[in-house]
């Protein structure tokens, strides 16, 4: 299995002025903790990371004090998390050999080998995953009125799931769909959403409900105390 991981966001909503992946978590970087897991997932043989050039030197730097045998490569990231994975599926496209690929957000710091691993297996089997766990909370939807936020119904909540990374597909697939995206223009937040947009099926695979997606302040403490434990 091949494994893109998507680095080159910014830390605006962590209060950050550099890129969060690289901000300390028990001493080493976010993205050193994904890594790591990725690189105990028995079924993972290759790590694109997704990033800016300019933080190339600071995650080689990582990558030499912290050597994982899974062979990584940095590929140049783009503007949205959108454009990155396109640039790592043609990236992979052009190997020629590439079938299957997971895509793991780097702020996912959390997610174990086995979920990796999983999620791997799952993939022999459909043309398109997620992993997910359902959602516990009451959602409600809502529209803005002149009085302020109106809540407007309440879905039921046994037929929600709320969508995490790993993400996997075929590749060829997942390059006809960010080809048709870039002609349609259509944005979207995670891969799975361009297969919906082309009623291509997509399946879930049980997700973890500590592989938490670091985003604030608080979600870095939450972090440190769940590796702490472990």
């Amino acid at each position: 299995m091949h494994l893109l991981i998507p680095a080159a966001g910014s830390g605006k909503r962590m209060g950050a002025t550099v890129n969060k992946l690289l901000l300390p978590l028990l001493g080493q970087p976010i993205l050193a903790w994904t890594l790591r897991a990725a690189d105990r997932a028995s079924s993972i043989e290759w790590i694109g990371i997704l990033a800016q050039p300019t933080d190339w030197p600071a995650i080689e730097a990582m990558l030499a004090a912290d050597p994982l045998a899974t062979p990584v490569e940095l590929v140049q990231g783009g503007s949205t998390r959108q454009e990155s994975v396109f640039n790592g599926i043609h990236y992979l496209w052009q190997q020629g050999h590439v079938e299957r690929v997971l895509i793991h957000d780097g702020a996912r710091c959390l997610a174990t080998p086995e979920l990796f691993d999983r999620c791997s297996a799952a993939l022999q089997q459909v043309d398109g995953l997620i992993a997910a766990i359902p959602v516990k909370d009451t959602i409600k939807v809502t529209e803005t009125s002149p009085n302020g936020i109106q809540v407007q119904s309440t879905p039921d909540r046994s037929r929600l799931w709320a969508a995490q990374t790993p993400q996997g597909f075929r590749l060829p697939l997942l390059w006809q769909a960010h080809q048709e995206a870039q002609a349609q223009g259509w944005q979207v937040t995670d891969d799975a959403a361009l297969f919906e947009k082309l009623g291509w099926p997509v399946y879930l695979v049980e997700g973890e409900e500590s592989n938490l997606k670091l985003t604030t302040p608080l979600d870095l403490l939450l972090a440190a105390q769940i590796l702490e434990q472990r």
